[in-house]
Parts: C-alpha cells; sequence; structure tokens
C-alpha cells in the first residue's frame, strides 16, 4: 500500500520562528473510521521508520492483531524532517524548485505534532482512541497529549522518556559528528554524507542492542580469527541498510529535533508538574534490556502520571525490543486496551 500525501498550501510555522512556505505530509490509513471517530488509533513513528506502520510493525498492526483494521481506524503519518514523504531535506523548497537538503529549518517534536495535527483535521478525525509511541514515537504521543488534551482518549508509550537524556544527546552528537566528517557532508544532492551516516547507524545499533545481544548472536566460534568477525560484518551490513534507505540530512535533523523533547520546556514548571496534566489512562513498557532509553525513564513516568499502568518485558534485545517483542506486547496491550 502506497502513502497517501496532504498537501497544505498554507505557510507552517515552526516552533524556531521559522516558516515553511507549504507542507506536505506523507500517511497511511487502515480500516473504516466510525461516525463518531470513537475506534481512531494514531501510531507515532520512531527515527527511521516510515509511515506504512503495517509493514514495520506486523505483530501488532494487522488482520487478526491486537490493533485490527477490521475494528479499528489506524493511522500513521511519516514524520516532519523525514525522508519519506512528509516536508524535509529532500522535499523541494516551493521557493527555489530544489530539495531543502541541509538548508531546512531546524524542527522540534512538537512542530511534529502540530503537523500531525494539521493532518488530523484533514482527515475529519474528531476524537483519538489510542495514541501510540514507542521512543521517538513516544516523545510525540507525550507532547500531543499535552497538546490536546480532551482529544486523545488513551496513551500507550513504549522505551520512551518525558526528555531527552544527556546520555541520548551525546549518542546523538556523535551520531552528527561522523556525519559532519564525512567530506560530501556539505554538498547538495541526496546522497551528501552517506558514508557518515553508516556511521552514524553503526553508533546506533551500539546502543539499539547491547553487550549480551552482541555477545550471543556476533561471536566468532573460530578463534584462530584475525580479520573479518562476524560482529564487524553485522554492524557493516546494518550501515549499508539504511543509506540504501534513508537520508545523511534528515538523520541528522531529527536527532537534532530528539535533542529538543522536554515537555516542561516552555511551560514554566518542573517536568513532574507537566506530567500531571496527562490524566488520561497511560500504559507504559519498558524493556529490562534497554540501555538507550532505560526502564527508569518509563519507571518515572509511571511515578509521575496519574493514571498509568506500567509493565516491564525481561527481554536480551535492548531498545529494540519494542519492535520485537510483539507477542508479550500484544498481550499486555490486549488486556488492557
Amino acid at each position: 500500500m502506497s502513502a497517501k500525501v496532504f498537501h497544505s498550501k498554507e505557510t507552517f510555522r515552526l516552533e524556531s520562528g521559522e516558516t515553511l512556505p507549504e507542507l506536505q505530509i506523507a500517511y497511511h490509513t487502515y480500516g473504516t473510521m466510525l461516525p463518531d471517530g470513537s475506534n481512531v488509533v494514531w501510531i507515532c513513528h520512531a527515527l527511521t521508520a516510515n509511515s506504512d506502520v503495517a509493514d514495520w510493525w506486523t505483530g501488532l498492526v494487522g488482520e487478526g492483531k491486537v490493533i485490527d483494521p477490521a475494528r479499528h481506524f489506524i493511522v500513521c503519518a511519516n514524520i516532519l524532517g523525514s525522508c519519506y514523504g512528509t516536508s524535509g531535506p529532500s522535499v523541494d523548497n516551493p521557493k527555489t524548485g530544489k530539495p531543502w537538503y541541509r538548508h531546512f529549518p531546524a524542527v522540534t517534536v512538537r512542530d511534529m505534532v502540530q503537523a500531525h495535527i494539521l493532518l488530523r483535521k484533514h482527515l475529519n478525525i474528531p476524537h483519538i482512541q489510542l495514541l501510540v509511541g514507542g521512543s521517538m514515537g513516544g516523545y510525540q504521543a507525550m507532547e500531543w497529549a499535552l497538546t490536546e488534551q480532551d482529544i486523545i482518549g488513551k496513551l500507550f508509550l513504549l522505551c520512551t522518556g518525558a526528555a531527552e537524556s544527556a546520555w541520548g544527546i551525546a549518542i546523538h552528537t556523535a551520531q552528527r559528528l561522523a556525519i559532519e566528517a564525512d567530506h560530501t557532508w556539505e554538498q547538495e544532492t541526496s546522497y551528501a554524507g552517506h558514508k557518515g551516516l553508516k556511521a552514524a547507524r553503526a553508533i546506533g545499533m551500539l546502543t539499539y542492542r547491547n553487550y549480551q545481544t552482541f555477545v550471543r548472536t556476533q561471536s566468532d566460534p573460530d578463534k584462530e580469527k584475525t580479520d573479518h568477525f562476524r560482529a564487524s560484518s553485522y554492524i557493516t551490513y546494518q550501515g549499508d541498510k539504511l543509506v540504501k534507505r534513508f537520508n545523511a540530512q534528515s538523520y541528522w535533523l531529527l536527532t537534532k529535533a530528539m535533542d529538543s523533547h522536554n515537555i516542561a520546556r516552555g511551560r514554566h514548571e518542573d517536568i513532574t508538574v507537566s506530567l500531571t496534566h496527562i490524566h488520561i489512562p497511560v500504559l507504559l513498557i519498558g524493556i529490562t534490556s534497554d540501555i538507550l532509553c532505560p526502564p527508569e525513564e518509563q519507571q518515572f513516568l509511571a511515578h509521575h502520571l496519574p493514571n498509568a499502568t506500567y509493565h516491564e518485558i525481561d527481554s536480551p534485545y535492548g531498545h529494540d525490543g519494542f519492535l520485537i517483542e510483539f507477542e508479550k506486547i500484544g498481550k499486555i496491550l490486549q488486556d488492557w486496551f
């Protein structure tokens, strides 16, 4: 199923004060919305995903799954700044007729949420029964729950936090340094920084998994080896895969957007107070082995959200567990939802 594209000819103002002359949003929908919108499930995706959630989260979304188009109207929109059809570095700047490339203005998670709201209104969705987000998707979901408190019915958050941690910012900075070190980074092409993106992905893979995962799955049985190790091949393979489907300019931009995430920013209150404003039921899931967004971040949310239910999944897959442990996640969501 190909993405639909919503084109808004209205000027889109970003949180920075800069504006986009117009906006396009790529999105997927599955199922049929009830007249009162009571069956809408909106899923916010993470860093390098796209809007085809039925493709990348097959264990949870699809026929016979816990989020089923036979019962739900499912929406997923590609985030602002990405390279899968929504306005971003790869899309033409209407003023020049050429792609924005590195000149696309800085965006924040709140800007992404404003784009989601614009699409929600375009689709005439009066109410979102369940808003879902894992990792960076959870950043969007929390911001949205604070922005449109009367629109969201329930919130489902996985492996996420109320603010980007110093650890996360440091990782993103290392990834951007890798991209910037690529001598092609400043070129006005879609392939600019592609070797740097490969290195950035390698850094990311070390945080998406963990020591135990690599030792268990990538150790070499041949004790005589001095080169061409399995772990090295795996990291190289993952970097090559991302370079083929993603864009370094978007990656750089979106990691900056993640760094901006703090639900208390601009609200003139402690982050614990901001969380109390999310009064709707919230299901939280943490992964025991997640070193990128560890369970302590979800436990913090559970402690300060007024109506939260917390589950922790014992999994060896680290941060990527929210994309892999669909049987355990589906059972928890089914029982709660």
